[in-house]
Order: structure tokens, then C-alpha cells, then sequence
């Protein structure tokens, strides 16, 4: 039993129905002496209040496994139903072993009545019937409130990762690097500096259709990688390495566009990256559809300013497509980041 209580309104909840409840249920079974007779007074209401808060704990239980059991919110009309059914229920029993028990006892002032007994059980029905759509109306609003806030966050962190893909598609600092780049190879190779345009050209038309849908085949990602690597490439050298190890069959599942270049971006921005110190980056997939990118570790000495912006990125995507977010690993050696494949 992991909590007794069903909802953080539940002792306000007993303190407004229970006694009401309790004054005229023993009312409708004993009558007017349950008012006259301090004896009756008192003994039937401890007798009542002890069974009627061990059934509200009882109920509790009952409602919250009802919940496990219809977790889907446009279940709402059917978990309401078989609550009401079932609290009910075990209400009457509960009302019929307090009729019995006053008779046993030969409670002062009690005569039976099977009359007075059925009105206690529809009485009884009625305060179950007015507690479940109470508790109900709680669960929706409460539902409601939720879903509020998170369409907020999501819709915060869609406008973030639009705006971090527009700058990503503008990056000067990139462009400018890039652009400097061709211009010596301009001077030193023209047939080379030919292919890189090329390569430049490709990089740019993919960030450009980007947002165009919320996934790619990972296929399609590993193209990009290859020509944006093949721009890294010719500014590092034999500096940087990227291997790649993709298991049969994993080509056709997706994930976020760009995240692989961010992931990469990230990876030469923060190490250090020489032909004494290379840098290798390794991409492969596991047998849990995970997209695993990893590098080890040569942190910069100089201080890199970073916004988090790249990693940020990646995880709103992953929130805002409903998916498992990434992985993050850093022993200090090596800096991993599993992805999901969707």
C-alpha cells in the first residue's frame, strides 16, 4: 500500500463529508432517539466514525488502483463508472455491518427496521455518488493544470530549438571559418577547394531544410555527417578522426536532424585537436537502438565560453517528439551521448 490518502485534499475532504455523513446515517437507521439518548449519542457516532473512516481508507485503495488501471485521461467516464460501482459497493456492505452491529449490541433507542436500512443504503450511495465526481472533478483539474504547464515548457522549448536552429544555420563564426578555408585552398589546391565548395554547398542546403520535419532517417543524418566532417577534415587534418560502426538494419530508423552535428561541433569545439593530441569521435549503434556518439576526452586549457546551447537542443527536441531523452556519460576519459533511434 504505498498511501493511504488518494489525493492531497483528502483530509479536508473527511472533515466536510464525514461528519454530515456519519449525524444522518445514524439518524435514518436509529431515529430521533439517536438525538435524545447521550448514551445512543455517543456510542453509535464512535461506532460509526471508526467504520466510516476505515471505509473512506478502504475507498482510497480502491480508487487508486482503479487510476493504475485507466491511466488514459479519455478514460475518464469509464474509471468514474467503475469507481462509483465498486466505492459503492463496499460502502453498503460496510453501512449494512454497521446496521448489524447496532442490533447486535441492542444500541439504546435502535429498532430494526429494513426500511430504515434501505434508505441508509441510498443515502450511502448518494455520498458515494458525491465524493466520486468530487475526487473526479479534482483528477481533471488537476489534469488540466498539468497539461497547461506542459504545453507552456513545450511550447518554450520548441520556440528555443527553432531559434537555435535558425542560429546554427547562420553561424558566422562557422561560415567565416569555412570561407577561410576555401580561400587557401583556393590558392594551394584548386581542384580540392573545388570538392570542399562542394562539400560546403551540401552542409548548407541540409541545415536549410532542417526544420522542414522533426526527423531524418539515420541514413540521411550520416550523409550530412560525412560532408560536414569532410569541412572539418580539411582544417584539422589527420588532427581528427571520425569512425563509424553502424549495425545492419538501424540506417532506417531516425532521430532529430542536426544532432549529430551538434554533437560533433561540440566535440572539436571543447578538446583540444592536434596531430600530437587527436582527436577521435566515434559513432555506432548498440542492440537497444541506441545511436551512441563518443570522444575522448582532451579538454582545452584555454576557458571555451559555452551556452549549453547544443546539448539543450537535442533534449527539448527529444521532449517535444514525446521520446526518451539522451544519455549523458562523462568518466572523465571518454564524454559519451547514447540517442535514441526512433
Amino acid at each position: 500500500m504505498s498511501s493511504l490518502n488518494y489525493s492531497r485534499y483528502d483530509w479536508l475532504m473527511q472533515l466536510i463529508v464525514l461528519p454530515a455523513y456519519i449525524g444522518l446515517l445514524n439518524w435514518i437507521m436509529i431515529g430521533d432517539p439517536y438525538w435524545h439518548s447521550w448514551t445512543t449519542f455517543g456510542l453509535a457516532t464512535s461506532i460509526a466514525f471508526v467504520e466510516s473512516f476505515g471505509n473512506w481508507l478502504i475507498n482510497n485503495q480502491i480508487a487508486l488502483y482503479i487510476n493504475r488501471q485507466f491511466t488514459n485521461p479519455k478514460q475518464y467516464i469509464q474509471r468514474l463508472i467503475i469507481r462509483f460501482v465498486s466505492t459503492g459497493t463496499s460502502s453498503s456492505l460496510l453501512a449494512m455491518l454497521l446496521y448489524g452491529l447496532f442490533w447486535a449490541i441492542e444500541l439504546p433507542g435502535f429498532e430494526p427496521s429494513i426500511v430504515r436500512l434501505g434508505f441508509a443504503i441510498l443515502y450511502t450511495l448518494v455520498i458515494v455518488a458525491i465524493v466520486v465526481i468530487t475526487y473526479e472533478g479534482i483528477d481533471a483539474f488537476t489534469y488540466w493544470q498539468r497539461s497547461t504547464r506542459e504545453v507552456e515548457t513545450l511550447s518554450k522549448a520548441q520556440l528555443q530549438a527553432q531559434l537555435d536552429a535558425l542560429r546554427q544555420q547562420v553561424n558566422p563564426h562557422f561560415l567565416f571559418n569555412s570561407l577561410n578555408s576555401l580561400s587557401v585552398l583556393i590558392e594551394e589546391d584548386s581542384k580540392q577547394a573545388g570538392a570542399y565548395a562542394e562539400e560546403l554547398s551540401s552542409v548548407y542546403r541540409y541545415l536549410l531544410r532542417a526544420n522542414e520535419t522533426p526527423l531524418v532517417t539515420l541514413a540521411t543524418e550520416l550523409d550530412f555527417v560525412d560532408s560536414y566532417y569532410h569541412l572539418l577534415k580539411t582544417r584539422h587534418g589527420e588532427a581528427l578522426t571520425l569512425v563509424t560502426h553502424i549495425l545492419p538494419g538501424m540506417e532506417d530508423r531516425k532521430l532529430p536532424p542536426l544532432t549529430l552535428q551538434l554533437l560533433i561541433e561540440n566535440a572539436v569545439k571543447h578538446n583540444v585537436v592536434l596531430p600530437e593530441q587527436p582527436l577521435t569521435i566515434n559513432l555506432l549503434t548498440d542492440e537497444a537502438n541506441h545511436l551512441i556518439v563518443r570522444n575522448n576526452v582532451q579538454r582545452k586549457v584555454t576557458r571555451v565560453l559555452s551556452t549549453g546551447v547544443g546539448l539543450s537542443n537535442i533534449l527539448s527536441k527529444y521532449q517535444m517528439l514525446g521520446q526518451p531523452a539522451p544519455i549523458i556519460e562523462d568518466d572523465g576519459r571518454e564524454f559519451s551521448v547514447l540517442l535514441p533511434l526512433v
